[in-house]
């Protein structure tokens, strides 16, 4: 009886954790991949001496690397902020990266609906990219 009164509690106490730590990774899985995509754009902008552009489509909850495929965020991942860049298209922004290594700057927060987030930084002059969890730009 003991025994089935401990799981019982521990089942309390530690589902929650394991969802809210699923929930945690879809942010952190889709901030990763648009970090990884940056990256990729920023190395092609120096490689082939053309500049890059990330574009991301705030209202269809989307982004697009260069002349690649849409890439849709998971239903409960949404951009919580973007700070920097162009906007173009009334609800799209747009990001370059240049062939000497620089972008445009900015910061692009991932959010789920349970309030976990994640910030891509993209830093102007160095072109660094990094990912920050926890925070909101």
């Amino acid at each position: 009886m003991l025994v089935l009164m401990l799981m019982g509690i521990a089942g309390v106490i530690v589902l929650p954790n394991i969802e809210k730590g699923m929930q945690d990774r879809e942010v952190r899985r889709s901030a990763l991949g648009l970090a990884a995509a940056a990256r990729n754009l920023r190395s092609r902008a120096i490689d082939e001496g053309i500049p890059q552009l990330l574009v991301l489509n705030l209202e269809q909850n989307n982004y697009r690397a260069a002349r690649g495929a849409e890439v849709h965020l998971p239903a409960d991942v949404k951009f919580s902020s973007v700070v920097g860049g162009e906007i173009v298209d009334g609800e799209a922004r747009q990001f370059v990266f240049f062939p000497n290594g620089s972008s445009h700057g900015g910061a692009i927060a991932l959010s789920s609906g349970h309030g976990n987030s994640y910030a891509i930084r993209l830093e102007p002059l160095t072109g660094k990219i990094q990912v920050v969890p926890g925070a909101r730009s």
